[in-house]
């Protein structure tokens, strides 16, 4: 469990990293955070620690079975 304002950090850092082109028309911050939890909430995507580098990302849930597959 992440308390909320780590859950926020994570999104906001995910959503920054990735610099998702949205085409003409740009998104906002706060849409872009509603999105992905939304697709959180909807088990879309997962949150994935990687021991290695002791690093957090968002993956889809088919990366994540994909992943679960080569365990």
């Amino acid at each position: 469990m992440l308390s909320p304002e780590t859950l926020q950090a994570l999104i906001e850092s995910y959503i920054l990293r990735e610099g998702t082109d949205y085409g003409a028309n740009e998104v906002a911050l706060e849409t872009k955070l509603k999105q992905v939890r939304t697709q959180l909430d909807k088990k879309r995507i997962k949150i994935a620690f990687d021991p290695n580098t002791e690093s957090v990302t968002l993956i889809t849930a088919d990366e994540w079975r994909k992943l679960q597959a080569h365990v």
